[in-house]
């Protein structure tokens, strides 16, 4: 059996995967990023392989992605997100959908990437010059509601009426956020407004980019149920999201590493 490695480093975690020749999904390791993207690919590779009873040399081949993918030496190509998360979709999208869309929200940044049905990219919109949209923008909503990040999705659900957030920029939205508390306003509903709010930003990237259905949902983004209801009100179409979400990208890579037909399914 030969073993092949994606390694996602993104500005919040960095996520490991070893795939084998037949793209079986063998197992992966999730670690925050930290100051040393290197060093924590590394060890989290090596933990991995540890797990799964192999050693460093029985994979084959290392591709690297990610915002710090140029920092990960033991990789031994790198390519862009857009490429690995085009490649991850095919096989994350859960059985049955013909996913055309990927909506990545990451940590710092987001993007949406068009493929066509061979699941070679088309198109790409890209937004990493402000947080508004992003897994931060998420943080920032949590700490001044005073829940975790995970209970977001869920209470954004519990909405009768959701705010009107105006502002797209993190700080204005976060005070726009500390008077809507001050108003009295139901917290749940604040986090639904966000919600709402990030999800017309992205889906107008959607449009700029030609979307196209289906779509899939990955990224950090695609654990939070309330955004993914969000969109689906937004786009007026089924949002798709896998088990696998935070995993596209390191998935991706690894098909890449394995030089896998990624257009077929599972």
């Amino acid at each position: 059996m030969e073993h092949y490695a994606g390694i996602d480093a993104g500005s919040t975690y960095v996520k490991v995967v070893i795939m084998d020749d037949k793209k079986n999904l063998l197992g992966y390791r999730i670690a925050p990023t930290g100051i040393n993207a290197g060093k924590i690919s590394t060890e989290s590779l090596e933990a991995l392989c540890s797990d799964l009873n192999i050693s460093l040399p029985d994979v084959l081949s290392i591709i690297s992605t990610g915002y710090s993918r140029r920092m990960i030496d033991i990789a031994h190509e790198n390519v862009t997100e857009i490429k690995a998360h085009g490649a991850g979709a095919r096989w994350t999208a859960p059985q049955g959908s013909g996913i055309r869309t990927i909506i990545d929200v990451g940590g710092q940044d987001c993007k949406v990437i068009v493929i066509n049905e061979e699941g070679e990219v088309q198109n790409f919109v890209m937004n990493d010059k402000c947080a508004a949209g992003t897994g931060r923008f998420l943080e920032a909503v949590a700490r001044v509601v005073g829940v975790g990040i995970e209970e977001l999705g869920p209470l954004s659900l519990e909405a009768n009426v959701p705010c009107r957030i105006n502002s797209t920029c993190v700080v204005f939205a976060e005070s726009e956020m500390i008077s809507l508390l001050a108003g009295k306003k139901d917290p749940v509903d604040i986090i639904a407004g966000i919600h709402a709010s990030m999800s017309k930003r992205i889906s107008g990237m959607a449009r700029k980019a030609g979307i196209k259905s289906d779509v899939l949902l990955t990224g950090g983004g695609g654990l939070n149920s309330g955004l993914v209801s969000a969109f689906e009100d937004e786009l007026m179409m089924d949002v798709y999201v896998s088990e696998n979400s935070q995993l596209n990208g390191a998935i991706g890579a690894a098909l890449l590493a394995g030089n896998s037909d990624v257009s077929l399914s599972k």
